[in-house]
């Protein structure tokens, strides 16, 4: 098992998950944030911090976001760590638990 990070936080990225990270899994891209399946321990430290419950256990992801298991994976590839928390995007809250903003998402 391992965690992902989901469409909610597209726009949103907030860090607040990443200080807690033992292993330093997560990759910051221009406006999401992803998690390394590979590198994920399972330690679920990360989904309490998630101020927006952005991120979920790949075993609790519903069919309308299993798409981004393979998200997750793939731009951890090639986005960077990111080990300290930054401050969100100044319209965060304007884009808080909007859907259909995989469109925005920018690679």
């Amino acid at each position: 098992m391992t965690y992902i990070i989901t469409e909610n936080c597209i726009k949103c990225k907030y860090t607040d998950c990443v200080e807690v990270c033992p292993v330093d899994c997560f990759h910051e891209g221009p406006n999401f944030l992803v998690i390394n399946p590979d590198e994920c321990i399972d330690c679920s430290l990360c989904e309490p911090e998630c101020p927006i419950n952005a991120i979920k256990s790949d075993e609790d992801v519903t069919d309308d976001d299993r798409h981004f298991i393979e998200i997750n994976e793939r731009l951890s590839k090639k986005w960077p760590i990111l080990t300290e928390i930054k401050d969100a995007p100044e319209d965060a809250k304007e884009w808080e638990n909007k859907k259909g903003k995989l469109n925005l998402l920018e690679e």
